[in-house]
C-alpha cells in the first residue's frame, strides 16, 4: 500500500513510518522543513514538500495514494490559546481528504484525543460520536472534526478515528508535551503539583505502541471505526506529581483549582479533568496488545527529568 502521512516527522509519526516500511509499504511523508524532509529520506520514506496549508497539494497526493494516516495538528496554536483556529485548520485538512477519498473505499485513519471525552466516567470507544455527547467543552472542538471523519464512511471512504492518550510516553517525548511541560513545570518553579486531590485520571499509551494502532487501523479497520489508544485506562494525575517530585527531588502537593492556573500554566484546566478510557473494544475488534512500559516506568527511567 502506498500511504501518505502527515505528521510523519513527529512523535508519533517518526515511530509509525519504520513499522509501515517493516510491513511492506511505501511511505509518502508530508515535510515542511529541510531537516524533515532529510530525516524522511533517512528512514527510507518518500517527501511531499508542503505544509498543512496546502491543501490542493494535500488533496493531490491523497488522490495518488492507496490510504492517508493524518497525524498533524497546528500544536503551536494549540497550545498558544488559539485551539479554535487549529481546530478549524485540522478539519480543513481532513475535508480535503475526504473529497480526494470519496468513493474509493481507501483508508484515511486521522488522531483525535481521548481528554475529556467522557469526564468523570470510564470512556468507551461509543462515547462522543455525536455532539449532544461531547463531553468537556474544554476539549470537545477537536471532536467536531473526529465526528465529520466518521461521517465520511457514509461517502465511500475507510474513515478512522484514533483516539490517543494525552500522554504518548517515552524516551524523547518532545518539549511541549504534556509530561515534558509538568516535568518542566515542576522544575522551575521547585516543586511538583497536582490539582485539589489530584484523583483525576488520564489515560496513557507508549509512542511505538500508538504507532502500531495506527498501522493496525491502516490495514483493517472497517469504515466508521473509533478506537483508543489506551494501553492504562487511568493514571492519577497526583501519581504523576509523585512520580516526577521523586525524580527531580523537589516537593509534591495539591493546589487548589482557583489558583491552579498561576501554579500549572496552560495545562492547569486539563490536569483537572478526570478522563479514564477504556480500549477493551479496540483490542478485540484488532487483537492490539500494548506491550510498552507503563508512564510511571518511563518517569522512573529518568525519560522526564534528566
Amino acid at each position: 500500500m502506498h500511504v501518505l502521512v502527515t505528521g510523519a516527522s513527529g512523535w508519533i509519526g517518526s515511530a509509525l513510518v519504520p513499522q509501515l516500511l517493516a510491513a511492506g509499504h511505501r511511505v509518502t511523508g508530508l515535510a515542511r522543513s529541510d531537516a524533515s524532509a532529510a530525516a524522511l529520506t533517512a528512514a527510507g520514506a518518500d517527501v511531499l514538500t508542503g505544509s498543512l496549508d496546502d491543501l490542493d497539494g494535500l488533496r493531490a497526493a491523497a488522490a495518488a495514494a492507496d490510504g492517508v494516516v493524518h497525524l498533524a495538528f497546528r500544536h503551536d496554536l494549540a497550545f498558544s490559546g488559539e485551539m479554535g483556529r487549529a481546530a478549524a485548520d485540522d478539519r480543513a485538512v481532513v475535508d480535503a481528504f475526504g473529497d480526494a477519498l470519496a468513493g474509493t473505499d481507501k483508508p484515511l485513519v486521522i488522531a483525535s484525543g481521548l481528554l475529556g471525552v467522557s469526564p468523570g466516567r470510564l470512556a468507551t470507544e461509543d462515547d462522543g460520536r455525536v455532539a449532544e455527547d461531547a463531553g468537556s467543552a474544554l476539549v470537545n472542538v477537536r471532536q467536531d472534526t473526529a465526528r465529520a471523519t466518521l461521517a465520511l464512511a457514509d461517502r465511500g471512504v475507510r474513515s478512522v478515528v484514533v483516539r490517543l492518550s494525552p500522554t504518548v510516553h517515552g524516551a524523547g517525548d518532545p518539549p511541549g508535551a504534556f509530561i515534558s511541560t509538568l516535568a518542566a513545570t515542576a522544575r522551575e518553579r521547585g516543586a511538583s503539583r497536582y490539582v485539589d486531590d489530584g484523583a483525576a485520571r488520564w489515560p496513557a499509551v507508549h509512542r511505538d505502541d500508538a504507532a502500531r494502532l495506527f498501522l493496525v487501523a491502516l490495514e483493517s479497520a472497517p469504515a466508521g471505526t473509533v478506537l483508543h489508544a489506551a494501553a492504562e485506562e487511568g493514571v492519577a494525575t497526583r501519581d504523576i506529581a509523585a512520580a516526577l517530585g521523586e525524580q527531580l527531588g523537589v516537593p509534591v502537593g495539591s493546589v487548589p483549582a482557583a489558583e491552579a492556573g498561576e501554579a500549572l500554566g496552560w495545562l492547569a484546566p486539563m490536569l483537572g479533568l478526570d478522563s479514564p478510557a477504556s480500549s477493551t473494544r479496540t483490542r478485540e475488534l484488532l487483537g492490539w496488545t500494548p506491550t510498552g512500559p507503563t508512564l510511571l516506568e518511563d518517569i522512573a527511567a529518568g525519560h522526564y527529568t534528566r
